[in-house]
């Protein structure tokens, strides 16, 4: 008897395994049919060029769901609705990050729309719902590049930015890795520049939306987001870097949580101070000054012909075009203003040089440079721009100094002063490349406070107007 209900149990059990197992494969093959039906929806969208025009970055959101499996990566399941949720919420406060609001198709997304994407059953909702999912994707995508690049970033076209990783940086990437944190927010706005003019001013404008504060005026607000702009250009994320204003006559040495400020002399409008990124890796004592072509035909020349010892008097020489040293008289002196393109001036070092005591020197296509100056008491003048394109700085040394110590080579300071008090010709090499960044803004943090510089080179109201074509 007790081994016939033994048997009796254990076929039972046999049953009920054989069930399990006919359940799970319909369950899994189920499953399996419904991943490859979304996968197919997909991707047959992504081929559809009525769903492509609708994207400001087609590739990138090909990439994203090639790589990361071709299906919904919004509305899959409920844990995923609230980071979609989290998605949306950081898109519709664009405008807290000086961005537009309409870039990012929210006028097709939305949490009542995200509710609604949970309904499977109907082919008319599947179509809504992976148009969506493909919106918010490149909603996203898009969020990410202008936080990086910009909006109008003038290295940068919008398709290169689409098509090739730049820097290291790749948007859809971005977002993968976005979604596989806890923080999803924060890793999409590490996106941001590493720079403290950025976090002061982004930092402001969210206080001012959050707030709704009615004290800064559109005007002002409008002055945040282009400058916003401009600095999403600069490519440097190192924490130790130099930052020249032009606007603000001002140069930061930044490093880390430290600041340290100069007043400089910039360009005058009519030979501006360009835009760059470059990196210091040397700097110069007691250097010559090569006179740029330019100076020379249209300032020197006349000064030469009405005063003969004007050469003498500021320790300029003459050179031919095979460099060698001329002999000015009153019949060279003809020659040389006949034909001034075969000839150059170099000024000697000492007190008189243009360059003063030290010159930082770095790669860049406009042949400007970082200098000391003889003519310090410009420094004094609230209006400071007055060179030819480069950037004269108040206590180079002392400059020259912090990059010696901050280089781990405090050791060499002394040399160093050494050299410029007895005008002594040396380079000292940086064992590791300081970045140099002259940028462009109108207003900057100050304690809190937004303070607005003039537009001295009149560049603001090209970029307004691109924004405010935007709104």
């Amino acid at each position: 008897m007790g081994v016939e209900i033994l048997n009796k149990k254990l076929d039972i059990m046999k049953a009920v395994k054989y069930f399990v197992v006919i359940f799970f494969s319909i369950f899994c093959t189920a499953i399996c049919a419904q991943n490859v039906n979304i996968g197919a929806e997909i991707t047959a969208a992504l081929e559809n060029n009525t769903y492509l025009s609708k994207l400001n970055y087609p590739k990138s959101v090909f990439r994203f769901y090639t790589d990361n499996y071709s299906g919904y990566h919004w509305t899959d399941s409920r844990q995923r609705q609230e980071q979609s949720k989290i998605a949306l919420l950081l898109l519709t406060k664009a405008d807290h990050y000086g961005l537009s609001l309409s870039d990012y198709h929210l006028e097709a997304l939305s949490l009542e729309k995200l509710e609604q994407c949970g309904d499977f059953h109907s082919e008319k909702n599947q179509k809504e719902r992976t148009l969506f999912d493909i919106l918010l994707t490149d909603g996203l995508i898009t969020f990410i590049n202008d936080l990086h690049f910009g909006k109008y970033n003038p290295l940068y076209q919008k398709t290169q930015i689409d098509t090739s990783r730049i820097n290291g940086f790749c948007a859809d990437e971005i977002l993968s890795i976005a979604r596989m944190r806890t923080d999803f927010q924060g890793a999409i706005l590490k996106a941001q520049p590493n720079l403290k003019a950025y976090s002061d001013l982004q930092t402001y404008l969210d206080r001012v939306h959050t707030a709704n504060d009615r004290i800064v005026s559109q005007t002002e607000i409008g002055k945040i987001i282009i400058n916003m702009e401009r600095l999403r250009w600069i490519n440097t994320q190192s924490a130790y870097y130099i930052m020249v204003n032009i606007p603000s006559y001002t140069l930061e040495l930044h490093q880390g949580d430290e600041m340290f400020g100069f007043r400089v002399v910039v360009g005058k409008s009519t030979t501006k101070t360009p835009v760059l990124e470059s990196e210091i890796s040397y700097f110069s004592t007691a250097p010559d000054w090569r006179v740029p072509q330019s100076i020379f035909r249209k300032e020197m020349l006349p000064e030469m012909m009405k005063n003969r010892s004007y050469l003498a008097d500021h320790n300029y020489s003459i050179y031919d075009g095979s460099g060698n040293k001329v002999t000015v008289n009153a019949s060279k002196l003809r020659q040389i203003n006949d034909n001034p393109n075969n000839y150059s001036i170099t000024q000697s070092s000492g007190q008189e040089n243009a360059l003063g005591a030290v010159v930082f020197r770095f790669e860049n296509p406009y042949s400007v440079y970082l200098h000391d100056t003889a003519q310090k008491q410009f420094f004094d003048r609230e209006k400071r721009a007055l060179s030819h394109g480069c950037v004269r700085v108040e206590n180079a040394d002392r400059l020259a100094a912090m990059l010696l110590a901050y280089d781990g080579a405090e050791y060499k300071v002394s040399e160093l002063e050494n050299a410029i008090l007895s005008y002594e010709k040396r380079d000292f090499v940086l064992s590791e490349p300081v970045p140099i960044i002259i940028t462009y803004l109108t207003c900057l943090i100050e304690n809190g406070k937004l303070i607005l510089y003039t537009d001295i080179y009149q560049f603001d109201r090209s970029l307004e107007g691109k924004f405010n074509q935007n709104r």
